[in-house]
């Protein structure tokens, strides 16, 4: 059955989608968009160190994504303003990895297929990668629910259960990291975020529980990796672009049903 690239893509596509939405979800409610940014464009700087080290890319990218994740958590606060530090180590760490991947001789590198992704291209030892990374988020995500959830509603109350907000932020950039390390070869570096935010955006409408959010978000995420990768198929068109272009019509779709309810609730 894993011999169809389709199929191999399919499950690809699904398991980035389920991993990525209880993340999303988190992202979304702390309003956390430009900290997945600032990851994403760091996991580049994570394949350049990776190649040159002749390391594992999965290791690479998630190791630089926590690193940069807790430098911007410890320095946020002093002297410096959250987004002021992500836009320093976002754009730094992207320009610093393609530079560096520059130098590489003797490696013959796609870059569209990490800026991208190239999901038609997963191997089955991708697939194992990708799932495991996918269990292990699921994993951290359900040990830490109840805290992650707290700290997200009130910092003041956290503390008030004996919570330490800085630490599920570390425990959520962990996860944060692990998700982009095995969506990279689905999506691509700049695309990542979008799997991220725009399911859970668009479930926000539909939804009246925390638990609800996320198990819509990765209804609608997994939708638009299987209607993507079809109509990919169908118009030869990129399969990554074409993933986050149906997660954005959904999207749509959902911010003009949510238009409709409040106005019927109007009316009423």
């Amino acid at each position: 059955m894993l011999d169809d690239f389709m199929i191999r893509a399919t499950l690809a596509g699904i398991g980035v989608a389920v991993a990525a939405a209880p993340l999303g979800c988190f992202v979304v409610w702390r309003r956390m968009a430009y900290f997945g940014e600032a990851t994403a464009h760091a996991a580049m700087l994570g394949v350049a160190l990776s190649l040159a080290l002749n390391l594992s890319i999965f290791f690479g990218v998630l190791v630089v994504a926590v690193v940069m994740a807790w430098i911007v958590t410890q320095l946020s606060g002093r002297n410096y303003a959250m987004d002021t530090l992500l836009g320093v180590f976002a754009h730094s760490s992207l320009a610093v990895g393609l530079v560096l991947v520059s130098f590489l001789a003797g490696i013959r590198l796609d870059l569209m297929a990490y800026l991208f992704g190239d999901i038609l291209a997963v191997s089955r030892l991708d697939l194992a990668v990708i799932w495991s990374g996918v269990v292990l988020v699921i994993g951290l995500i359900f040990w830490r629910w109840a805290a992650l959830l707290t700290a997200t509603i009130n910092e003041e109350l956290a503390y008030a259960n004996g919570l330490n907000p800085r630490q599920e932020q570390l425990f959520l950039s962990l996860a944060l990291g692990v998700t982009i390390a095995v969506a990279i070869k689905v999506v691509g570096v700049l695309l990542i975020v979008s799997m991220l935010i725009i399911p859970a955006a668009a479930a926000r409408n539909f939804v009246r529980t925390p638990e609800s959010m996320v198990i819509s978000t990765a209804i609608i995420g997994s939708t638009s990796a299987l209607v993507g990768l079809r109509g990919a198929y169908i118009f030869d068109t990129p399969p990554g672009p074409s993933i986050v272009c149906i997660a954005f019509a959904l999207f749509i779709i959902s911010t003009i049903i949510g238009f409709i309810k409040t106005l019927s609730l109007i009316h009423i």
